[in-house]
């Protein structure tokens, strides 16, 4: 079975995006850390780190520049979302495996 999506909540009030995952597990995504992971050629400074080798190991652990905020969030085939970000940036597009990876552990789990 591929991880997918099984309902996908923005919060943007609370700040977060809330992923209900098809093998039963939910993660919440903080929005500032979300953009600061942000997989796209310009975010990550170049073709060489667009690989998994690059992926941040905590997403949590993540400093933001600010705070940001989703301003559309659109869908990208059956494999993706492309969120717009209040700071104009769209670019980037987070496959299910890649916010799977990021998925911040819940509580207890670390």
């Amino acid at each position: 079975m591929s991880i997918r999506p099984s309902g996908i909540t923005l919060n943007k009030q609370q700040g977060y995006l809330e992923i209900q995952w098809n093998n039963g597990e939910t993660c919440q995504y903080p929005l500032p850390e979300l953009r600061e992971a942000c997989p796209c050629v310009e975010c990550r400074g170049g073709h060489e780190y667009m690989n998994s080798a690059y992926d941040p190991k905590n997403l949590l652990e993540l400093k933001p520049k600010r705070s940001y905020t989703v301003t559309g969030l659109e869908m990208v085939g059956n494999y993706a979302i492309q969120p717009v970000w209040d700071d104009g940036h769209s670019t980037g597009i987070y496959t299910w495996d890649y916010l799977w990876r990021l998925c911040p552990a819940a509580e207890g789990d670390a």
